[in-house]
């Protein structure tokens, strides 16, 4: 399993028969799904093809599958063409034929063999509170981590759980569970937030790092390309929150016209992802195009978010105070935004003049 010569992606393209326009085309898909400008296809195509396939070893600690089940999802590039054209997938539980003490020593042999040049993935949260929380082959996560974070050249915390805690330190936290970078904090660590993360956005960022090394990371250790920007901005509900048009249920008239659904709880204005670009299913819809609204997943603590309207205040160990302020001045904003645009519409229909939704919308940010 483990490739001592490994070829590098062009040759191995070649080898499985793929024509230089199937992988330009490629090259371009993934350039759009990681918002690289078109002259950017070219080099990474050149990039791409004389990279070398690295070792990839996956740890799974207290997570749900969730994440493993949604690379398996992934289209651009697609599962079987990452596993076997760009990268050597040397260990992971669930998508692995080997089992048991085989299992481990596939591990072990990836480890030895490339060590200081493999690429280590962690998807969940390590547990702090007592070392039989969880084990694999009677190893703790934590020294498993350690163990394999020591020879690795990057490390991607996919998923919530890996980059901030996740469901498992929801409050109470039963069993002490910390991220990734809690712990490990001598390697370079892309966070790939998100309950789960998208499945281009995961393959995207792991075709960067093989082109390009790491990409460029917010404050919170995440891909500018994919959270450089909040759902809200991105909306194709935005129109009617800058009008101050609210669905109060959701199966009230507004919600049926598509209406904003940020009294319903939703988190797109604190809320960085690529949800509302990329979406789901092979580009087809997302959470908030679905009827139902935003719940933040990518973000520190979400599963201690209060309403929009009544935020409860976080852990201090969550990092997450930019969340409640957030919530505070995007529900400021929606209020003056919701009052002005009333105060226009009268004035509006008094005077017969259109309402000027972006003059308002500068007056509320001055």
């Amino acid at each position: 399993m483990t490739q001592f010569n490994m070829p590098t992606v062009g040759e191995q393209l070649r080898e499985n028969g793929i024509s230089r326009r199937a992988f330009l085309k490629f090259c371009g898909l993934l350039a759009s799904s990681m918002a690289l400008a078109p002259s950017m296809i070219p080099k990474l195509a050149e990039a791409l093809e004389k990279a070398t396939r690295p070792s990839v070893i996956w740890l799974s600690f207290q997570e749900c599958t969730g994440c493993a089940e949604s690379i398996t999802r992934a289209h651009s590039p697609s599962l079987e063409g990452l596993i076997f054209d760009t990268i050597s997938l040397d260990y992971q539980h669930t998508l692995q034929a080997a089992a048991g003490e085989a299992a481990e020593q596939a591990r072990d042999e990836a480890m030895q063999a490339n060590y200081g040049k493999y690429v280590l993935i962690v998807d969940g949260s390590i547990p702090l509170g007592n070392a039989g929380y969880s084990t694999i082959a009677g190893v703790s996560n934590l020294d498993m981590l350690k163990q394999v974070a020591k020879g690795a050249a990057a490390i991607i915390a996919l998923g919530t759980c890996a980059a901030y805690g996740g469901l498992p330190q929801a409050n109470p936290n039963p069993t002490g569970a910390v991220a990734v970078a809690d712990i490990i904090k001598d390697k370079p660590i892309i966070n790939v937030p998100g309950c789960p993360p998208i499945p281009v956005v995961i393959t995207g960022v792991i075709a960067h790092f093989l082109a390009f090394g790491l990409p460029a990371l917010d404050h919170l250790g995440r891909p500018k390309a994919f959270y450089g920007q909040n759902i809200h901005d991105r909306c194709y509900r935005r129109p009617f929150y800058e009008r101050g048009l609210f669905a109060e249920t959701f199966d009230d008239e507004g919600a049926k016209q598509g209406w904003c659904l940020y009294k319903l709880g939703c988190k797109g204005p604190i809320t960085y992802n690529a949800c509302a670009t990329t979406k789901w299913n092979d580009g087809t819809s997302f959470p908030i195009e679905s009827g139902h609204g935003c719940i933040g997943c990518s973000e520190p603590g979400f599963w201690d978010f209060g309403g929009l309207y009544n935020p409860v205040s976080l852990p201090s160990s969550l990092s997450s105070q930019h969340v409640v302020f957030a919530t505070g001045i995007g529900v400021a904003a929606g209020v003056a935004i919701a009052a002005l645009n009333k105060q226009a519409k009268q004035q509006a229909k008094q005077t017969r003049e259109p309402v000027n939704v972006d003059q308002l919308n500068r007056e509320v940010q001055l």
